[in-house]
């Protein structure tokens, strides 16, 4: 989001809010800032808004608008502030945490006051009342934590132009179209049952075979690219998760112990602790390095109920994770080989604008400066080399190492973060990992986690929208349907269907009752590629007559040139049919 962008999205917020505050005079504000696409403001209100308020609220807006009214900034003590917005609970309850000693910046537009560091717009007037729109109201507790009070959230967007709005509201449909969670079922893919655990996914067959053909792919790859696959329990004990710090940083995302021979025992929140003790299984040499180890590991993380989302946001998911343990020289040929994996990977599915965003050293840190200097230098040398456009995140690495994140755009030009390259100076030394160097030395090597994927539950709902529920026909769950005309034609629409299977083609027979045109329309329904029509002349010659999902048709199609060609279509993995 741009400078000018976010001024407007963050100005709009404190129209609306003035506007909201015109309607509900007693109403409590909390925050409201811009952000992707839009901007939100949460209210503590007398009553429960109804979508039709979002109507007045608007109009009122207008007028604010209209009025041209100046966003002035103006500096106060803390003191003074309070005394301010001392019928404002949840503003004082922000106040408190600002030291006595500093002043408070506020930004007034006509009566409106609000705390904020800015910046604005010049005045009301520079916002467009065509370029800007109430979309919907939700729940959201006080500062996230379910322990706080309920608050009503306006969610709004801006733009700079009426028809960016237009595009962005357009869009806004297509998304309702594509929503995993409706395709989910309209296709049967897969299902969450609150009732048995919300947060876990119950894969249906045809999720199933999607998924079986994304690993199958992501197993064969990784073979290609020199890795060996692993696989680890489950559960550790206490030991291990103290170890690693777990225990320490992130027992609030793990699920509580269970009690086994008398020892604590925790359902893992990550694969890398199972990763490292396979190293220390034996005495490592550098002739051995570099390992590289792949797991698709199902992991299991607390997430609070209001935040999950379909398959986008789960409790229990399988993680497409790597480490790669090398030596300090080795590190850059192996950064190098695993972008340029990474970048092949997902482009396989279709992404092909990638960007990068190099993630630095915070404040708090762990590892000697020289390492940290080599391993962000590696990263740089990488993506220059791959000739990827990035970003530099300063100090946004983790307090263990920098990394590199790619992000991907999908058909609906959303940004989605998969893949990560991450160094981690912490566990190797808190596992005390060595290898035995050429010298004869034991020395630390260096670790890194890489993703490419991320979870397969949460790429899978990122292929769904991406694709609409059409996937290409390589990861389509059923690839071609066979319809007869009629009954009578069943028996060779049969053969022709086993014909495919025997060519490990998903493919179905629709040995219906119905017409012909009901079941071409069932199938289009379920987006399959290859909707294949035989009658009286393709059982005389031996074809079939070929309707495909993007509306171009063929007949007289022979059996094997049709096996041969839908084969091919899988084997390339083509992502246009």
């Amino acid at each position: 989001m741009d400078d000018q962008l976010s001024r407007i999205r963050h100005s709009a917020a404190h129209v609306m809010a003035a506007a909201v505050l015109e309607l509900f005079p007693d109403a409590k504000l909390a925050i409201g800032p811009p952000i992707e696409d839009g901007f939100y403001y949460d209210f503590d209100l007398p009553r429960t808004l109804a979508e039709a308020d979002l109507a007045e609220v608007e109009e009122r807006m207008k007028r604010i608008m209209t009025d041209e009214l100046p966003f002035e900034k103006t500096v106060v003590s803390k003191g003074e502030a309070e005394e301010l917005f001392a019928n404002q609970p949840y503003k004082l309850e922000l106040l408190r945490e600002i030291p006595d000693s500093e002043e408070v910046s506020l930004y007034r537009q006509g009566d409106f006051l609000d705390l904020c560091r800015g910046p604005h717009v010049t005045s009301t007037g520079d916002l467009k009342p065509e370029a800007i729109k109430l979309l919907s109201v939700a729940g959201a507790y006080w500062r996230g934590k379910e322990t706080n009070p309920m608050l009503q959230r306006i969610y709004g967007t801006a733009w700079k132009t009426p028809k960016e709005l237009r595009v962005h509201l357009t869009d806004l449909k297509e998304r309702v179209k594509r929503d995993h969670r409706k395709l989910g079922r309209d296709l049967d893919l897969y299902s969450i049952h609150d009732e048995s655990g919300p947060g876990l996914v119950y894969w249906h067959p045809m999720g199933g075979r999607i998924r079986q053909s994304i690993e199958d792919l992501w197993r064969r790859e990784h073979r290609k690219n020199g890795y060996e696959l692993l696989f680890t329990p489950h559960i550790g004990k206490s030991w291990l998760w103290q170890t690693s710090g777990h225990l320490d940083f992130y027992r609030e995302g793990m699920y509580a112990p269970m009690d086994i021979d008398g020892n604590d025992y925790y359902i893992k929140p990550m694969n890398c602790p199972f990763h490292i003790m396979i190293y220390k299984s034996d005495i490592r040499s550098y002739r051995d390095l570099p390992l590289r180890w792949a797991e698709l590991g199902t992991v299991y993380r607390y997430e609070r109920s209001g935040v999950l989302h379909g398959l986008l946001r789960v409790r229990g998911f399988t993680q497409d994770d790597a480490h790669i343990i090398c030596t300090p020289d080795q590190m850059a040929a192996e950064i190098e080989r695993v972008l340029e994996f990474s970048l092949h990977m997902l482009k396989v599915f279709g992404f092909d604008d990638v960007r990068a965003y190099l993630a630095t050293k915070p404040e708090k840190s762990v590892g000697d400066e020289a390492s940290w200097h080599r391993a962000l230098d590696s990263l740089k040398a990488a993506v220059d080399k791959v000739g990827l456009a990035y970003e530099t995140d300063a100090g946004g690495g983790a307090f263990y190492g920098p990394k590199i994140d790619l992000k991907i755009t999908d058909a609906l030009r959303r940004e989605w973060q998969l893949s990560t390259i991450q160094f981690d100076f912490n566990l190797p030394e808190r596992f005390d990992m060595a290898f035995v160097d050429s010298d004869g030395k034991e020395k630390r090597p260096f670790v890194i986690h890489r993703a490419l994927l991320g979870s397969l539950e949460r790429f899978f709902g990122i292929l769904v929208e991406h694709y609409g529920g059409a996937f290409p026909v390589w990861l389509s769950p059923v690839q071609a349907i066979v319809i007869p005309v009629a009954e009578a034609f069943n028996d060779y629409g049969r053969i022709v269907c086993e014909r495919l299977r025997d060519s490990d083609v998903f493919a179905e027979l629709d040995a219906g009752d119905q017409r012909m045109n009901a079941k071409i329309r069932n199938a289009q329904k379920r987006k399959i590629p290859y909707m294949l029509v035989v009658g009286e002349r393709e059982q005389e010659d031996g074809t079939v007559s070929i309707r495909v999902r993007d509306g171009s048709q063929e007949s007289g199609v022979g059996v094997e040139e049709l096996v041969a060609r839908i084969a091919d279509a899988i084997r390339r993995r083509r992502n246009d049919i």
